[in-house]
């Protein structure tokens, strides 16, 4: 990790100010940065093992962390956040257009690294996931302020925005250790359900946490009108007079002060972190059970640990 993140720091350069600059603030920031650790653990899972010359996974790794950041940076914009992991926003110190176009920079690098690479496999990997997180985002706009939004579609929302890195960040790891597709599958099945769990909870999260947890200002999803499935589970669990109000705050973004505490107030009243987490649940559940394919190793039980991590945060 530590090489992991010398990379990302050395790909940060440029002859342009700005970037090294907001570069800076980004690593300065910090971040749990779980999906390159999951490249590299999966690629150590599946027995690969790095020479001096050659360390594909650490590149990977790097390649995997840009793509996220960069979709961080452009979302920040978009939804107009001050906040990214309790610090100000790049957009809010640096500006939007700074923003989008050293987000742009970010994958540009990742093609970059992926090409060094040199497999064509991993680039397939990593592109059909840069594209399939844009089509998340772009998805997750389009249900914004409906709450007739079905949760199927919630679901596809995440697996976009969030569980297709992960799925990604897993499945390299086994490509660059030569393993066999089933191999492959079995890794990307545990990234794919350990996003789905780790979106979930952050969804939650937005409602069942104080800032300094969150990295985010609580309430967020309430005032850019997101559908998640917090809201999605107090609306069908509320009266008609909490729908006429989810309705206004939701669909009318008509809000005032008063509405956070009312709408955290519905949500605990109608269970709906617990109905969310018991969702996440089932996602840990499966994630686990997709290492099943690995013999027992240190490495594997930390990778079930990562999966009960994930889903206790709330806690």
């Amino acid at each position: 990790m530590r090489a992991c993140n010398q990379a990302i720091i050395d790909r940060m350069q440029s002859s342009v100010p700005l970037i090294p600059q907001l570069g800076a603030h980004l690593v300065a920031a910090g971040g749990k940065r779980l999906r390159p650790l999951l490249t590299l653990a999966s690629a150590r899972l599946c027995g690969y093992q790095p020479s001096a010359e050659q360390q594909r996974h650490v590149g990977l790794a790097a390649c995997v962390e840009f793509i996220h950041t960069a979709t961080l940076l452009h979302d920040d914009v978009v939804d107009e956040s001050t906040l990214r992991r309790g610090m100000a926003s790049a957009n809010a110190l640096f500006g939007n257009k700074s923003s989008v176009l050293v987000g742009d920079f970010l994958f540009a690098r990742s093609f970059q690294l992926m090409t060094a690479d040199g497999s064509l496999k991993v680039m397939a990997i990593l592109s059909e996931a840069s594209a399939t997180i844009a089509e998340g985002e772009v998805l997750q706009m389009s249900t914004q302020n409906d709450l007739s939004t079905p949760i199927e579609r919630y679901l596809e929302v995440i697996h976009g925005k969030t569980a297709a890195l992960f799925a990604a960040a897993c499945r390299v790891g086994a490509v660059v250790a030569e393993q066999s597709e089933k191999e492959e599958l079995a890794l990307e099945a545990y990234g794919t359900n350990l996003g789905m769990a780790f979106q979930l909870v952050d969804d939650a999260l937005d409602y069942a946490a104080d800032q300094q947890v969150l990295g985010k200002t609580i309430g967020d999803d309430l005032r850019e009108g997101k559908i998640t499935l917090p809201v999605l589970a107090a609306y069908d669990a509320g009266t008609e007079e909490e729908r006429v109000f989810w309705k206004r705050v939701i669909e009318d973004n008509e809000q005032t002060d008063a509405d956070l505490p009312r709408a955290l107030d519905i949500i605990a009243r109608t269970d709906a972190i617990k109905t969310t987490l018991k969702r996440a649940e089932r996602y840990a559940h499966k994630a686990a059970e997709a290492l099943e394919v690995f013999p027992d190793s240190e490495l594997k039980a930390l990778l079930v640990k990562t999966v009960l991590y994930t889903v206790n945060r709330v806690n």
